[in-house]
């Protein structure tokens, strides 16, 4: 089995910062590209930002030069930095990787189970 686990939601005041770690544990052969995607009520799943295993970033509009993905291979984590956060930045946030698994060696993506980001004042 494979998890990923994510910590570092919360309330936060506009113009405030957070930042999301997720870490995924398992039957892991390697990771390839990890993601952070995020839910507002009533909308569907969005891209935020996602980062290849070699570090290749990609970053919706909205977020850009406001947000920043990182990665530790070795710790199998990926975090995402969020400045200047905006109430249209409150959602639910979901890790997402590109896993190859030990025993089959089959690809297959992973969800976390989310995150509340609420940004209010």
């Amino acid at each position: 089995q494979v998890q990923l686990v994510e910590s570092g939601g919360g309330l936060v005041q506009p113009g405030g910062s957070l930042r999301l770690s997720c870490a995924a544990s398992g039957s892991i052969f390697s990771l390839g590209a990890m993601g952070w995607y995020r839910q507002a009520p009533g909308q569907q799943r969005e891209l935020v930002a996602s980062i290849t295993s070699g570090g290749t970033t990609n970053y919706a509009d909205s977020v850009k030069a406001r947000f920043t993905i990182s990665r530790d291979n070795a710790k199998k984590t990926v975090y995402l930095q969020m400045n200047s956060l905006k109430p249209e930045d409150t959602a639910v946030y979901y890790c997402n990787a590109d896993i190859r698994l030990v025993l089959t060696m089959d690809r297959m993506e992973f969800w976390g189970q989310g995150t509340q980001v609420t940004v209010s004042s």
